[in-house]
């Protein structure tokens, strides 16, 4: 994928990042409750970065972070897709810059639920994972406080194939692309 592709028509882009908007609403209201009924147990703060990899994204997810990039002033967007194109697979994310992430309020959703109670299947059994930094000494977690991370990922699944559907025709996305990959996107024509 160059900086030259073009997926989406101007017109249609927000309008096909819809449902994703809708997800990624829903998820940060959670996230918040989940935050507020548990502050006290929930060490990840503001500059905490242990968790910011360098991951990889459904094309939905991409075509979202790309897009919030077309916002960035151009000096900063040139800066940001410099540091991208320099970074490693095995780099810290290309868009954490002293302790903070540069499109915070466009991260994918892997980092708006990163650290929180995760309900996931490991080995065949169910379990809930979080970060070791957080829950310290608590013995159990309400299951309003469990983000159930495959119904999570059906829906994510399920938005990006319906993203991918209106794609132009003659345009093929990956399975996944990495973040670095997603901010050298261009998603509008010139």
């Amino acid at each position: 994928m160059t900086e030259e592709s073009g997926p989406c028509a101007p017109e249609t882009l927000v309008i096909r990042l819809g449902n994703y908007v809708t997800l990624i609403s829903r998820v940060d209201d959670i996230c918040r409750r989940i935050e507020e009924d548990l502050r006290t147990e929930i060490a990840c703060t503001s500059g905490c970065d242990g968790c910011c990899r360098h991951l990889s994204l459904f094309p939905v997810e991409a075509a979202a972070l790309a897009a919030a990039l077309q916002d960035v002033p151009l000096s900063e967007r040139r800066r940001i897709r410099e540091r991208a194109r320099a970074t490693l697979p095995t780099d810290p994310c290309p868009l954490l810059e002293q302790h903070r992430c540069l499109l915070y309020a466009a991260r994918p959703l892997i980092c708006r639920t990163h650290g929180l109670p995760l309900l996931m299947n490991r080995d065949g059994k169910r379990h809930v994972d979080y970060c070791p930094l957080n829950f310290r000494g608590v013995s159990s977690l309400p299951g309003s406080a469990v983000i159930d991370l495959d119904r999570l990922n059906e829906t994510l699944v399920a938005v990006n194939l319906r993203f991918i559907s209106g794609s132009e025709p003659s345009f093929t996305w990956p399975e996944r692309l990495s973040i670095a990959e997603a901010l050298l996107l261009e998603l509008l024509p010139a």
